[in-house]
Order: structure tokens, then sequence, then C-alpha cells
């Protein structure tokens, strides 16, 4: 007789699925909900629950709710595309912030989504749904546009056919040959160009940003009002800022003969 799915799973499967159950919609839990979304009996999320406790990498309040602890904050840290990266990129954004006083992100891609690993704002500027930690498809933003639009062929293809492409907004681009468009004109400008397609009040110009190796790595962005975007005035100060960036991670230009 089969062994039930969840009683066969090894045990850093099991280790994982109690940290996989928190998320920007359950950021705290309590011990039955994380047995429950974990897919575990509650003997054994609860004997999870406690080794990650001890170890920093859970922690429980007054309530005795969980939420992710700062141990795994510590490590994150570490990431190469985490701080590091930030750190050397700060500066640029907080030029390109003061000379537009707009939204101001870098990110990364994972897979199939963008990362947000860094954000700027102001009170007056235009709302987006973004944080430090977020997550967005590739083609709904312009820093995934720009990511994608840089990433190897086949992965451009994998994700262009691979099935229907979310639609959050009536401006969303979801017809995968009009994509496959859109990038081939951010790997010929340079800059990526995304209007209405996560709200259907704000533009994002985003451009890459380039490792040692001439790699794009990540993508910086400025994030305006749709009804007022002056995107002639933003593209080179978004340049501007990817190009810092790229000469803080140790890229040089090619040099012309």
């Amino acid at each position: 007789m089969p062994i039930p799915a969840r009683h066969a799973r090894s045990a850093p499967d099991r280790l994982l699925s109690v940290l996989g159950a928190f998320d920007l919609e359950h950021p705290a839990l309590c011990l039955t909900d994380i047995s429950r979304r974990a897919g575990l009996s509650l003997s054994t999320a609860h004997r999870l629950v406690a080794a990650l406790t001890e170890w920093g990498a859970l922690e429980r309040d007054d309530s005795g709710l969980y939420h992710v602890g700062l141990r795994l904050w510590e490590l994150a840290a570490l990431a190469p595309r985490g701080l590091a990266l930030r750190q050397i990129a700060l500066p640029y954004l907080e030029d390109l912030y003061e000379a537009t006083h707009e939204n101001v992100q870098l990110a990364v891609q994972d897979g199939p989504e963008v990362v947000y690993i860094e954000w700027l704002s102001g009170r007056s500027a235009v709302g987006v749904h973004i944080r430090v930690g977020a997550r967005w498809p590739l083609h709904a933003t312009g820093v995934g546009l720009a990511l994608l639009a840089h990433s190897d062929a086949d992965s451009q293809e994998a994700y262009c056919g691979g099935g229907p492409l979310t639609s959050f907004t009536p401006y969303t681009v979801t017809d995968p040959a009009r994509l496959r468009r859109i990038l081939a004109d951010v790997r010929r400008t340079g800059v990526a160009v995304s209007s209405r397609q996560v709200t259907d009040d704000a533009l994002s110009v985003a451009a890459p940003v380039r490792g040692p190796g001439g790699a794009v790595v990540a993508a910086v962005s400025v994030v305006v009002p749709q009804a007022d975007a002056q995107v002639p005035v933003l593209v080179p100060a978004v340049r501007l800022a990817a190009r810092g960036i790229s000469r803080g991670l140790g890229w040089q230009p090619e040099k012309r003969a």
C-alpha cells in the first residue's frame, strides 16, 4: 500500500514547507494554521516549529502567533544579489529619487518573477503594490521587461510560450507575440516602458544593470503617474542610474576603436 505523500516527504522538505507557509497574506500564523498550510500533522509541525523558533528562523509573539524571525533576515543579507547589490546601488537610487521625487525601484530576476530588493518612495508619489521582497510576473513590470529582454533566448521563449500570461489591468500585455516585440524593442532601445500594466494609473521606465562580465544582473526603474508621465525626460535619468550601478559592480563599457 503506497505511503501517503506527506509521510514520504524528506526532512528538509518538511522543514521548508513550514517556512513556506508564511507569505504576504499570511505573515502571522498559529500552529494549527502552519500545520494545515504546510500539509503536516500537528505533532510534526509542532516539533519543526519548535526547532525553527529555537534557532531564530521563527519568532512567537505574546498572542501565540508565529512570525518569520530575524535570523532569516541575517542570512538573506548575505545573498550576493541582496544586501551587497543594494549597498552599491543605493547612492544612485537616491540620486534618481532626488531628480524625480517618484518611486524608485531595484529588482532582480528569480525564475519567471521579478523580486524587488530596494524601493524608495515619497509621500506624494503614485501608489504602487510594491515592498522589498515582493514578487511580480516579469511581463507586467518595467524592471521585469528589462530583465526578461536580456535573459537568454531559450528562457524568453519558455516564458512567452509557457502558458497564459497573468492580466492585472485591461492594459497588461498577455499576447505572447506582442510580448516578443516589446522585448525586442527593449533590447534595441536599452530601456523598458511599462504603462498601466499593474495599476491603471502608473507608468514605469526601467533600464538593465550589468555585472562585471556585462551580463544583466538587475534592473532599476522609476514609477510615475501615467497621466503626466514624461518618458523622454525620465529615460536619461534611469539610464544614468543603471549605468552608475553597473560601474559600481565592476562593469566597464566596451571601448570603441
